[in-house]
């Protein structure tokens, strides 16, 4: 859990043929995602809407999950303008409103899709303390209740996608650097409610080490192949001039 392209390789990219880098169409460039179904949160910009569109143009099933549905339509419209063939769905998702999360879960259940992959990639950078309707400050509440809420209320569905098609669903964290970076002492609740404990980079970091034991949990716990990405690099885009939407 938490590999980089470069540790899987031996520490050899060239082993890949892209050098010191290399893209997410050159990594999958002979895999063939055809029958495979998958739901990408945060899929409105950043590493989601690339993980999106890479997906579909390998042939998955690609649920496009965020509160901007219409940024979405402008994401599926990219994907599909490059892979016309494309199979892709937009779908509302809030993960910092349970409401939102069991709504969303309930209508993909309805939908009786499969579900192979799950990628709880959604999140947000909060420069001030933001609490939520439920009072949590807003990064905890995104990264690690929401994310956890939406995984159990799937949770079956992965399961029986499994049983039936014989290929292990498999759900995917996002991780963060940051989480070298959280709290002393490791995870300060006071801060989740406290704005006089609140320090934004601090508490960014700590719903990072949350994913990072949530991933842990959900693998040697409920025995569903789980994995955690660090992406190196990841571009934000600041909303409101307070909180930053990561992706």
């Amino acid at each position: 859990m938490g590999q980089s392209i470069g540790t899987l390789f031996g520490g050899n990219l060239n082993s890949l043929g892209g050098g010191t880098s290399i893209t997410a169409d050159e990594v999958t460039k002979n895999l063939s995602l055809n029958g495979l179904t998958a739901i990408v949160t945060g899929a409105s910009s950043g590493l989601g809407k690339e993980c999106a569109r890479v997906l579909a143009k390998r042939g998955a099933y690609v649920i496009l999950a965020a509160r901007r549905v219409s940024v979405l339509e402008e994401v599926k419209a990219l994907i599909t303008a490059e892979t016309p063939n494309a199979k892709v769905e937009i779908m509302p998702l809030d993960l910092c409103d349970m409401k939102s999360v069991h709504q969303f879960a309930e209508e993909y259940k309805r939908k009786n899709l499969p579900l192979n992959l799950l990628m709880n990639n959604g999140g947000i950078f909060a420069k001030h303390f933001t609490p939520t309707a439920d009072g949590i400050e807003v990064m905890w509440m995104t990264h690690v209740v929401g994310h956890y809420a939406l995984t159990m209320c799937l949770m079956d569905k992965l399961k029986e996608t499994a049983a039936q098609s014989g290929v292990e669903s498999r759900i995917v964290f996002t991780g963060s650097e940051a989480h070298r970076v959280a709290y002393e002492g490791g995870i300060n609740f006071d801060a989740l409610t406290d704005p006089s404990k609140y320090t934004a980079y601090q508490a960014y970091g700590q719903s990072k080490i949350g994913d990072i034991l949530l991933a842990k949990m959900i693998g040697e716990q409920l025995k569903v192949l789980t994995n955690l990405c660090i992406p190196e690099t990841l571009f934000i885009h600041v909303v409101d001039g307070d909180a930053i939407l990561v992706n």
